[in-house]
């Protein structure tokens, strides 16, 4: 079938145009937020089309998939069609709700065309904390292509991959690893992550510094990530980061907060999920010092992950999904 969708989240995209349908994919001139079309950094299927807003109206579109509350009103206005009546649509809710969970009514709630329509959740810890009312939910786990077993542990230091660490100090965890690094080795990944090492140099921290602080590729991340010893997920409240997983499937010992997706995602034995930074530490440094230990449990990581996040797994989840709404 013919899937209409915005490329709003790189790695997440990646694995969903794996699949066996057509995917149209908005561009824009600027390929600003709207209209980014096929990655430029990731490898995508020729299945994965861009199309200009202006001959979406000629376009066959079997189903629609909104990440985001204002897509519903591009829909109208680039096909002519009224999602929910004259297309289906799925709402993919990438997202833990940022606000109270008690209280926080999801967005296609608020829609009356999408009222009716499947909301996905890509966990169960983001179904069961947003309000979602009466709207049908599903939850499709995320699945990523296996990137190989990569893990050498060579480096005995710290991994971690957060976009925009200074932003988000808080709900990314940045001053965990900045309190690790007072007396462990760590790399630093992802956007922003300069300001990471700056901040590390001013606060005079021995296992941080701008030199180990990296914004690289997706590829070079994978291999780069495989050389150190241990993974570290600080993420205090987020929707379950891919990243993990992808350390997990690299054959990386993982050490997580115990909050929102990461117990479910990381069983015993595949790592550690505390919430207790003292045992975080206590942890790390035990891994560092035996490169054995931290080898079992990376091992054990990487069967974990490729059974409940597999690809194929994935993409069958979604073509059940796609053919339920479409029916």
């Amino acid at each position: 079938m013919n899937v209409l969708l915005w490329h709003v989240h790189g790695s997440w995209t990646t694995s969903f145009v794996a699949g066996r349908h057509q995917y149209l994919l908005p561009v824009l001139p600027d390929r600003g937020p709207d209209g980014r079309g096929r990655a430029q950094t990731w490898d995508w299927p020729s299945g994965a089309r861009e199309v200009v807003p202006g001959t979406l109206r000629d376009e066959d579109v079997d189903v629609v998939v909104l990440q985001r509350p204002h897509e519903a009103d591009l829909v109208e206005a680039w096909t002519g069609r009224r999602p929910g009546r004259d297309v289906p649509v799925v709402y993919l809710e990438h997202n833990a709700p940022t606000a109270h969970a008690v209280s926080t009514r999801h967005p296609s709630l608020d829609d009356e065309r999408l009222l009716g329509s499947t909301v996905v959740h890509v966990t169960h810890f983001n179904a069961l904390c947003w309000d979602n009312g009466t709207q049908p939910v599903r939850v499709v786990e995320h699945g990523i292509p296996d990137p190989g077993h990569r893990w050498t542990g060579e480096d005995a230091s710290l991994a971690v991959v957060v976009n925009e660490p200074i932003r988000r100090t808080r709900v990314a965890g940045t001053d965990l690893v900045l309190d690790l690094a007072a007396d462990l080795p760590l790399h630093a990944y992802g956007m922003g992550s300069d300001e990471l090492g700056a901040t590390a140099s001013k606060r005079g921290l021995r296992g941080l510094s701008p030199g180990t602080c990296h914004d690289v590729s997706q590829a070079e991340l994978h291999e780069r990530l495989g050389r150190h010893r241990v993974y570290l997920h600080p993420y205090r409240w987020t929707s379950l980061g891919l990243s993990l997983v992808e350390a997990m499937t690299l054959g990386m010992p993982v050490l997580a907060l115990s909050t929102t997706e990461a117990p479910e995602a990381v069983p015993p034995g595949t790592g550690v999920v505390t919430n207790n930074p003292s045992l975080l530490r206590e942890v790390a440094k035990r891994w560092l010092h035996d490169r054995d230990e931290a080898e079992r449990v990376g091992t054990a990581a990487r069967e974990h992950a490729l059974r409940r996040f597999g690809l194929d797994r994935f993409l069958a989840d979604w073509d059940h999904l796609l053919e339920e709404a479409t029916a």
